[in-house]
């Protein structure tokens, strides 16, 4: 009987476990993507309130 991906020899070894310890005592995710989606999320929520004083000003400027 063939095995479906129900065996890993990275969590046998604890591998996973060391990476998920690590990943949540330092905060920053041991995945490409995860740290990606972090790094996306930081961004997002600093810019966003950037660009709306931006556009704030640029309306008040206008209304001039």
């Amino acid at each position: 009987m063939p095995n479906y991906g129900g065996f890993s020899w990275k969590r046998l070894l604890g591998v996973s476990a060391a990476k998920s310890r690590i990943s949540r005592a330092t905060g920053i995710p041991w995945t490409k993507s995860g740290r990606q989606r972090k790094i996306g999320g930081m961004c997002c929520g600093c810019i966003i309130p950037v660009i709306l004083a931006l556009v704030a000003g640029v309306a008040m400027a206008v209304m001039r």
